[in-house]
């Protein structure tokens, strides 16, 4: 048996492979068969985070090894919790750390209110993002074990994400091995990534021989 025997960017724990986003399978040999992309489609701000009680490490460049998923997992959970009374917030998404203690390059995405006006109230929501997290209570001593110190503050530019039946969206957030094979499908209320063996699907074929 390999010392590591897991594909795609899986890492071997010993006893099981912990496998990357989207990726499926004891060995993690198979893309997964949906990948929801619906909070894609919403307008989004780009935030920058500092992480005071954290040191950047080499293995945080790598988005397949256990160290950065890990404090990407941890991140998102506060984040979620300083955010979750903003209007429409719908999660975060981290698009790059780098060193400065560690700095968290992140985006929030958000779910279209009713009677939004796009400009001015990506405006308004940013300035809630920003006071939330300012509001925030940290960890009285911020030592390491303490939970994450942040702080936050909003960068350069709102998105509003269009062109979403292209499959060059599902390209981007599939697995790198099985890109090729992922198209969008859109339900009543989402957008979804597909393969020709995701089940209830028009067109779709038995893929359980392989």
């Amino acid at each position: 048996v390999p010392t590591d025997p897991c594909q795609n960017g899986g890492h071997w724990t010993g006893t099981f492979c912990l496998c990357p986003p989207n990726v499926d399978g004891a060995r993690c040999q198979f893309g997964a068969s949906t990948i929801n992309i619906t909070a894609e489609l919403g307008p989004s701000i780009l935030m920058l985070a500092r992480v005071t009680n954290r040191n950047f490490s080499e293995d945080l460049r790598d988005t397949s090894s256990p160290t950065y998923r890990s404090f990407v997992d941890e991140f998102s959970r506060t984040m979620d919790r300083i955010y979750h009374n903003v209007s429409g917030y719908g999660g975060t998404r981290v698009l790059t750390l780098t060193r400065g203690s560690v700095v968290v390059n992140y985006k929030v995405m958000l779910h279209p209110v009713a009677g939004d006006q796009p400009t001015t109230d990506l405006h308004r929501r940013a300035r809630e993002l920003l006071d939330a997290a300012n509001a925030a209570a940290q960890p009285r001593n911020c030592s390491h074990s303490a939970g994450m110190c942040q702080e936050s503050h909003r960068r350069s530019g709102t998105s509003l994400t269009g062109g979403f039946s292209s499959p060059e969206l599902c390209r981007k957030h599939a697995p790198a091995n099985f890109s090729r094979y992922y198209y969008p499908y859109r339900t009543q209320n989402s957008l979804l990534c597909v393969t020709n063996c995701t089940l209830n699907v028009p067109g779709s074929i038995n893929c359980n021989s392989g």
